[in-house]
């Protein structure tokens, strides 16, 4: 096989002659097109000479045709009528090819991104709000027919998102409660009010920290697994195969996550809350000297103790509609392939999470206002 190479001569006025000699082809082009715009920068190739041509291919013509900015005429491939033919229908699909769109410009590019942004969440939202109007349906069935009720699915679903979920709600809040006393009692001694750290802690734990801090664990374990159990059986259709059976999704997957979450969640705060208090008793009992008797007592002769244990358990069945809700969503709207699975079950995460911080900063305001 012979390399690809040229000789070019000098026509009148700007024209040029192309002698081809060795294999125009894919294999044997080499560095040959590169070569060969740099001689003939622009100018027209009128006339080749292809008397020690071999073989030629697509390759071959598509690096004349790029390289000449004038059509060749039709007899100049009257010696090899086949690599004419080649050559005729690469210069056809690129001349004729349409140009690649013009890029806009950096501003333009932004604005275009934060417009799709701006649509993107009007359509989930718009989504969302169907979604709600189809699990209020779900539920008003569930409760006027509750033979319908599939309590098996119930408590599995109570034993996987709520019981499974106890050692770690506890421990985080223990060590949350631990923190906020540790803190507490090195800057309020300096000022010697180390006996209020209690009531920080009390505070801390009972009103904000306990529910919130239960309600984003189980927006990372129990959001996620349900968007990815409930995602998996769509990308197998099984959820498909439910509706062609007669069987109602929304009462075969999603009310029995949905119930629950708003079983579990408060009594999952109530053990966060516990732990919690159990971790600043340590750490006031370890630092400050004050012994669990004081730690109760000075918890229980506080009477405004009670009001933020309710504000706190009053969060918890919100939370936990909002945890499984999203989570069902976000698995209803998996789509037929694994990427899909995996963008929706990052979704369910991060918009629980979102909408638990939301909440519980609309609650804030709420309780504000009310003086509770």
């Amino acid at each position: 096989m012979a390399a690809a190479d040229f000789q070019i001569e000098e026509a009148e006025g700007s024209d040029l002659t192309l002698r081809l000699t060795g294999d125009w082809t894919t294999t044997g082009l080499g560095k040959i097109s590169h070569r060969l715009d740099q001689a003939v920068q622009g100018r027209c190739v009128t006339a080749v000479d292809l008397s020690e041509l071999g073989r030629f291919d697509t390759a071959g013509a598509l690096s004349i045709v790029q390289a000449s900015h004038c059509q060749l005429p039709a007899d100049a491939w009257a010696a090899r009528p086949e690599a004419g033919r080649i050559y005729a229908m690469v210069e056809k699909l690129e001349r004729e090819s349409a140009a690649p769109p013009r890029r806009a410009d950096a501003f333009t590019r932004t604005f275009a991104k934060i417009g799709r942004g701006v649509y993107d969440i009007g359509a989930e939202a718009t989504l969302s709000l169907a979604f709600l109007g189809r699990l209020v349906v779900a539920v008003g069935v569930a409760l006027r027919h509750p033979g319908r009720i599939r309590w098996a699915a119930w408590y599995s679903q109570t034993e996987r998102a709520g019981l499974d979920a106890i050692p770690i709600v506890a421990i985080t809040n223990f060590f949350i409660g631990a923190v906020i006393a540790f803190l507490g009692a090195n800057l309020l001694t300096q000022f010697g009010a180390g006996v209020f750290t209690v009531q920080l802690v009390a505070v801390a734990v009972l009103r904000e920290l306990a529910v919130l801090l239960t309600a984003i664990l189980l927006a990372g374990r129990s959001s996620s697994s349900f968007a990815a159990e409930i995602g998996s059986m769509r990308m197998n259709q099984e959820v498909d195969a439910m509706q062609v059976m007669g069987v109602n999704p929304f009462q075969a997957l999603v009310i029995p996550r949905l119930a629950a979450m708003v079983v579990m969640t408060p009594l999952l705060t109530f053990i966060g809350i516990i732990a919690g208090l159990f971790g600043g008793l340590l750490v006031t009992w370890t630092l400050l000297g004050y012994g669990p008797a004081f730690f109760v007592q000075r918890i229980s002769e506080d009477p405004l103790m009670g009001n933020h244990l309710l504000v706190g358990m009053i969060k918890a069945p919100v939370f936990a509609v909002v945890v499984a809700a999203i989570g069902c969503r976000q698995g209803m709207a998996v789509a037929g392939d694994v990427e899909s699975l995996g963008r929706r079950v990052t979704a369910a995460v991060v918009q629980a999470i979102f909408a638990i911080i939301l909440l519980d900063a609309v609650f804030a305001m709420l309780f504000l206002e009310l003086d509770i």
